[in-house]
């Protein structure tokens, strides 16, 4: 009687896992069937993602959530995330993918899959478009600008050269502020807030240099979701070959992706 009880049980456990494993890995036909790509997208992280004035959704990632839709000829749900959020609406099955400037780690990889990357995201030296600058070295003997205690702060401090002078300031704004005055020659920031700048100012425009510390961008798809992958991987790689996501960095991050993105 147990015995029996144990067998039903057994198989009705493989079913159910089975069957788990076969929802899970169904992503994209589920898409195809509805005909609608749920994207789980930033809503508050310019200029990858925020609410522009007509209040709907607008920034790298939104267009880059648009061009995989059209690609896979799939109407595009764009679902509003936090950091927080974004992968668990993705391991719960409220999202098909995520595109929210999602960076990789070894912690992440353990939960989810990821595309190859989409867009650059980096800290740097940055400065005017004429500025002799390549490398750390080249900073030698000039003024440089960083916000205390930032990524960049910490990372430039370990590389500059003795005579190059690193003035702190205790905020972005305060930093980009010193540089745009001619307080500093060069800036150590990431690329999204040297992106901010240029959008809004021509004067001394911020040129990138040399980086710092590079981690782009990546889609993010749940585990087993192989056909899935397979379909946003080349889609990326047709937008790479095309131009099209080089018109995207440049409309949102006024800047080229970068060649060995």
């Amino acid at each position: 009687m147990h015995k029996r009880l144990f067998l039903k049980t057994l198989v009705a456990t493989s079913l159910l896992a089975g069957g788990i494993g076969l929802a899970q890995a169904d992503a994209l036909a589920s898409a195809e069937k509805s005909g609608t790509l749920r994207v789980a997208v930033p809503q508050d992280f310019p200029p990858f993602g925020t609410v522009g004035p007509d209040l709907k959704p607008r920034g790298y990632d939104i267009d880059v959530a648009n061009l995989i839709g059209r690609e896979l000829k799939l109407k595009v749900e764009l679902i509003p995330v936090t950091s927080t959020n974004r992968i668990p609406y993705l391991t719960t099955g409220k999202a098909d993918l995520v595109i929210s400037s999602l960076g990789k780690n070894p912690d992440r990889e353990k939960v989810i899959d990821f595309s190859v990357a989409y867009a650059p995201f980096f800290n740097g030296v940055f400065g005017p478009g004429d500025a002799a600058v390549k490398s750390a070295a080249d900073t030698a003997g000039k003024v440089v600008g960083v916000t205390r205690g930032s990524v960049e702060d910490l990372e430039f401090s370990k590389i500059a050269p003795a005579s190059a002078t690193i003035k702190r300031f205790e905020d972005n704004n305060a930093t980009i502020s010193a540089y745009l005055s001619g307080q500093v020659q060069l800036v150590a920031t990431g690329n999204v807030v040297a992106a901010a700048v240029n959008e809004r100012t021509k004067i001394r425009r911020l040129d990138t240099k040399f980086l710092i510390k590079n981690s782009p961008c990546y889609v993010g798809i749940n585990k087993g979701e192989a056909a899935l992958l397979t379909k946003v991987n080349a889609v990326i790689a047709k937008l790479k070959a095309n131009g099209e996501l080089n018109q995207v960095a440049q409309r949102w991050l006024q800047a080229p992706l970068p060649a060995d993105l």
